[in-house]
């Protein structure tokens, strides 16, 4: 079925009343717009990707400079797409969907935003004569590689502007869409310093198949690892969410970090679930229904908080370690933007090959064969 022939009529709400929902084109109910979001061209619902609407804008500008004061290894982000079919239950960005009106839960995982013109529009922020070439991250909110980049391939024309200006770039993502894009990657790579990071953090795959359902499964995910180091590129692991009485057995660890060095990890960072404001209560509804018995343990874990409790963080903590040493990746050097003696230094750092290294003359990117503190 034609993808044109499925836009809906975005639909305006007046202030102060319930969220505004539209029948979407074969696929159920299916949300629109709740207030008139910046440079909306049309929203879009599709059978193939059923129950997911997609509101495709144009924007003004896609180079996101980093909060003042913020110790991350990078001054500037891009974020193509906004809300995430990966749909993972746990993840951190949720709330940011609330700026637009939409909800943390359900609307996060089925509004997603669309930047048609990112490539092109990035391509003229970067021709200015003000842009210092900084190293740009992808993938820091919402995954660039979701799938609906299959459609609307917005990644290649992202890459090639940064390559041609000149700007050193690092991707984090659970997509194998970004197998596609390899030839890309490695072009990219010879002409400026390039990082790669995947997030995998379990090999269960029926608890991935629960917990983080639009993704590709482990398996999968190791293989593009695989792939990527086969074909000279960097590759380092976000191994989080560890989840606690879920993922964090010795058994689970074992296999997760055996796997990812048969796989080729250039380095591995692991730490345990995170659960800021939006996504906690989108995580404690799912334990309570799928894992009614752990619900109490989680809620005693994590207090009031986003953190479990710093016992539990050190414990785990030296897990990690102990099989980080096994498998080799205890020399491997990250990227902290915590301070050094932080509890959670682990849960904040970069793995080595997740970010770009410096090359001599290269401004804005992160040595990789020591760590750094941002």
């Amino acid at each position: 079925m034609r993808w044109d022939a499925q836009a809906l009529n975005p639909a305006r709400r007046a202030p102060g009343t319930d969220s505004a929902r539209d029948s979407g084109a074969d696929t159920g109910t299916a949300a629109v717009p709740l207030l008139p979001l910046a440079g909306l061209v049309r929203s879009v619902s599709t059978p193939e990707f059923a129950g997911v609407t997609f509101h495709e804008v144009t924007a003004k500008s896609v180079l996101n400079k980093v909060a003042a004061g913020s110790r991350m290894p990078f001054e500037w982000t891009v974020n193509p797409y906004r809300g995430c079919s990966h749909a993972c239950v746990y993840c951190f960005a949720r709330k940011s969907h609330t700026y637009l009106d939409f909800d943390a839960g359900l609307d996060f995982d089925s509004q997603v935003v669309v930047k048609i013109n990112a490539a092109e529009v990035l391509r003229r922020e970067l021709a200015k004569p003000s842009w210092g070439r900084q190293h740009v991250a992808l993938g820091t909110n919402t995954d660039p590689y979701q799938r609906a980049e299959g459609r609307y391939r917005l990644m290649p024309g992202i890459i090639g502007a940064l390559a041609d200006s000149g700007t050193p770039l690092s991707i984090l993502t659970k997509g194998t869409l970004l197998a596609r894009d390899i030839p890309l990657l490695k072009h990219a790579a010879a002409q400026v310093p390039v990082g790669i990071g995947i997030s995998l953090a379990m090999t269960d795959e029926r608890l991935s198949e629960a917990i983080e359902p639009g993704t590709p499964g482990p398996k999968a995910r190791l293989k593009l690892i695989s792939r990527l180091r086969d074909a000279g590129l960097p590759c380092g692991v976000m191994a989080m969410p560890i989840l606690p009485w879920l993922s964090d057995s010795d058994e689970a660890l074992d296999s997760l970090f055996s796997s990812l060095a048969a796989a080729g990890a250039t380095g591995v960072t692991a730490g345990a679930l995170y659960l800021k404001p939006g996504t906690r209560e989108w995580f404690m509804q799912w334990i309570a229904a799928r894992h009614p018995e752990l619900a109490g343990r989680y809620r005693r874990l994590y207090g009031t908080g986003s953190y479990a409790s710093k016992e539990y963080r050190a414990w785990l903590a030296g897990r990690v370690r102990y099989f980080k040493a096994r498998y080799g990746f205890s020399g491997s050097h990250g990227f902290s933007h915590r301070d050094a003696d932080d509890p959670r230094g682990e849960e904040a750092a970069y793995p080595e090959g997740s970010l770009p290294a410096a090359r001599a003359g290269t401004p804005g990117t992160a040595q990789a064969s020591q760590p750094t503190l941002f």
